[in-house]
């Protein structure tokens, strides 16, 4: 099945994206390198940490991002290193990640709203930033009901 440009271009796959970003990075504790990182591997399904090393060239600089990553549940094993029969170790994004990312795409095609209780990090309206996006979500479902 093939897809034309034209299709994608009418979901308006991408209208929100910042946006939605946003909400993750707030709501998750992430950096929007971290999120696009995690996205990127999300994609590889199976890698090691060259391909992560690799994967990091095009986002800014951060020492630590490997063990946070790892620390806070994102990154898992999927294979341990083996003296014998495996050089290194191979690991995968966890579910944690994998439903994110998932919660993401929902998001974006219109499938799922993003959360706006007063329980939601990001719907607080405690600063002025914190009430534009407020604002913008706002547009975003009632965008999605036209």
């Amino acid at each position: 099945m093939r897809i034309e440009a034209s299709d994608l271009r009418e979901m308006n796959l991408l209208k929100y994206y910042r946006l939605v970003r946003r909400w993750v990075c707030k709501t998750y504790d992430l950096k929007d390198a971290d999120l696009e990182l995690l996205i990127y591997l999300d994609c590889k399904e199976f890698f090691t940490r060259n391909d992560f090393i690799n994967g990091v060239y095009t986002y800014s600089w951060d020492k630590n991002r490997w063990e946070r990553l790892r620390r806070e549940g994102w990154i898992e094993v999927f294979k341990e290193r083996n003296r014998t029969t495996s050089k290194y170790a191979v690991y995968k994004v966890s579910f944690k990640c994998k439903s994110l990312i998932t919660r993401i795409y929902k998001i974006l095609l219109g499938q799922e709203d993003m959360p706006t209780s007063q329980r939601s990090v990001f719907y607080k309206n405690k600063s002025y930033t914190d009430k534009v996006f407020n604002k913008a979500i706002d547009d975003m479902i009632n965008d999605k009901e036209r």
